[in-house]
Formats: C-alpha cells, structure tokens, sequence
C-alpha cells in the first residue's frame, strides 16, 4: 500500500504543505467561513488549531481505548481469545524461542528507546542540522509514556498468569512495550525517511511498523501480556505519533508549518492569477 500511494500520479511532493495550502484556498471564497477558519489556524490564539485538532484526536483516542477497556473487562469473547492465544504461545514454547523473544521484546524497552532516541537526535543534529528532533523524540516519548500509565492506573487489567514473573510487572492494559515502539519507531522512521529517496523511505516506515509488531508479539508469546494488550498499545503508540506528527508538521518537522501555509492561504485577497506569469520564477522572467 506505501509502494502504491507513494508511486501515484496524484501524492503531493510535500503533502503537509500542499493539504495546508489547497485547505486555505477552499476557504477564501467564502467570507464567513473564512473568518472562522483563519480563526481556527491561528498559532498564537489558545484556542487555535493546534489545540483544537489535539483535543479532538485526544477525544477520539481516549473513546477507542474506553471502548476496548471495556471489552475485555465485561465481554468473555475477548477474554476467551486472548486465552487461547496465552496457552497455545506458553505450550510452544523452548528455550532457544524464548531467548530470542526476549531479545526482540528488548527493542521496546524503555531503557532502550532513550538510548536510541538520544543517538538519533544527536546525529541529527550533527549530520542535518535538526534541531527540532530532539524536541520531536521528547515529546513522543515523554507523552506516549504518561499516557500509558494513566490508561494503565484507569483499566487495572490484571496480566496472565501462566509466567509468575508477569505479576510483578503492574496492570496488563494496555502495553507499554507495544505503544512506546510504535510511536519511537515511527517517529525515528518520520526522521530518517525525510532525508532518504522515496523506496528506501518505504523500507524505513515498513521496517518501524515490522519492528513494533514484533515487539507486541513477543509480549504476548513470552506470556507477558493479553493479545488485546498489545493491539491496544500498537494503537496507542500510532495514534500519538500522529498527533505529534500533525503538531510538528509531518516530514516539515518544524511545528505550525502547515498551519502557517494554511491560514496565509485563507487570509490571502482574491485576485485573478495568469497562469504564465504566476508560474514564472525570477530565472524566467530575466529571460523573457
């Protein structure tokens, strides 16, 4: 599906900015929404869209997770499947496959993640001149992390207990493994893919995702946690990312860009455009 989008005839160059831009001119026609709209794109107003967008994602995250907290505490279907897969991974399971389970669920170790986000930030800042990555890494990690624990002190689900060991490690719901890979490893692919041709972008972004359900696998292969656990988590890390990806622009990385496309756009007079002229850069012009 990344091969198909990224090769058609229609993906944007710079699809943050083109959005943005073709959203302020839809709006420049008509006054009253216009002035709403500009309204709404102002950075510097507290109700602006930043905080809009935000609050609306972080309603419609905070429902989805309500909704899935709720089924697995009140419907059997969920429990029983979940079951089911806890018993066949622990009655399948070796030595040599739970060494290298462990090995994969490492990735998503907090400990880890720091390690890996602070190198990626530096060279990022060495190698590119970056200097909004670190911001970036900090604020998905940072935020991913309180948002787990709060969603984790909420539920109260309990882990499986096939592996005394998961008992020791907290509430069950969701994974905090699964949701701090999704949203790092996606945002070090957001990172990395800007400076890369567009196929080996698409092997870094299928790489980051391959990595987080790997990670959410070993969980509940190494009986650490419920199947539903880590697909609340993926969608936890994913859901966050993206809103952090939004914030900062996408592969702009550079927070309000989008924003500031969008509102010069809509607040920009109508006047008519000659195509030749509006097209022509200094270059042409010198040779005209």
């Amino acid at each position: 599906m990344a091969r198909w989008y990224a090769h058609s005839s229609v993906t944007p160059v710079e699809p943050a900015v083109e959005i943005a831009r073709a959203a302020g001119e839809a709006v420049r026609p008509h006054t009253r929404l216009r002035r709403i709209v500009v309204g709404r794109l102002d950075r510097t107003a507290a109700t602006g869209f930043l905080l809009t967008l935000a609050l609306s994602i972080t309603l419609l995250g905070g429902l989805a997770l309500g909704v899935l907290a709720f089924l697995v505490h009140r419907v059997a279907f969920i429990q029983d499947s979940d079951n089911v897969v806890a018993t066949w991974g622990y009655d399948h399971r070796s030595a040599t496959s739970t060494t290298g389970l462990h090995a994969v669920t490492d990735l998503g170790s907090l400990d880890i993640v720091v390690v890996l986000a602070l190198a990626l930030a530096a060279f990022a800042v060495i190698r590119w001149r970056d200097r909004w990555s670190f911001l970036f890494l900090l604020t998905v990690l940072v935020g991913m992390e309180a948002i787990t624990l709060g969603v984790k002190d909420l539920v109260g689900r309990l882990r499986p207990t096939l592996d005394p060991a998961a008992a020791s490690l907290g509430p069950s719901f969701p994974s905090g493994h699964s949701s701090t890979s999704a949203a790092f490893y996606a945002a070090a692919a957001l990172i990395i893919g800007r400076h890369l041709p567009r196929r080996a972008r698409q092997i870094v972004v299928a790489a980051a995702v391959a990595v987080a359900v790997a990670v959410a696998a070993s969980r509940v292969l190494l009986d650490l946690h419920w199947l539903s656990d880590v697909i609340g988590g993926l969608s936890l890390g994913w859901a966050w990312f993206a809103l952090c990806s939004v914030v900062f622009g996408g592969r702009l990385l550079t927070p309000t860009a989008g924003v500031d496309v969008a509102a010069a756009e809509a607040a920009a007079p109508l006047r008519p455009i000659r195509r030749g002229v509006a097209c022509a850069g200094p270059e042409s012009r010198v040779r005209r």
